[in-house]
């Protein structure tokens, strides 16, 4: 299960991994502050894709396309697959510092990890990885 709470929203319980997915330290809080299990800058948008979009709702549609291409770095990729994995069965929570909570990078990255988790690795008898789909009886629910 995959949450978004904003930086400014006390840890709860509920929250299992939490991770701030922002290139930016959200401001005026202390790192000390801010309860997280890790940070991952790699899969914020770059600083020249977030300076365009400017949490301007007309340009969402298309800010998403352009999130999306630049997820597909391999850097970014691998981190999302972590996140993915991290998130089968278990709740991870995505921690963002937009005071827009309808268009920020968090939804967009919620919707990929949840794409990417529905589809877990298996091997082969020869030992190289294979994609398949979960059963429905598999998905958590």
């Amino acid at each position: 299960m995959v949450k978004l709470k904003r930086a400014y929203e006390p840890p709860s319980r509920g929250d299992g991994y939490r991770v701030l997915v922002e290139r930016l330290w959200p401001r005026g809080i202390k790192k000390q502050d801010l309860v997280l299990d890790e940070w991952r800058k790699e899969v914020a948008p770059s600083g020249e894709l977030r300076k365009w979009f400017g949490h301007d709702p007309a340009r969402w549609r298309e800010f998403k396309l352009r999130y999306r291409d630049e997820l597909k770095v391999s850097e970014a990729s691998a981190a999302l697959r972590a996140l993915a994995e991290r998130a089968t069965g278990r709740t991870l929570t995505l921690v963002f510092s937009s005071h827009d909570t309808e268009h920020n990078n968090a939804i967009v990255l919620k919707e990929h990890i949840e794409r990417l988790a529905r589809v877990r690795p298996s091997t082969t008898t020869a030992g190289l990885p294979v994609r398949r789909r979960r059963a429905p009886s598999d998905r958590a629910g």
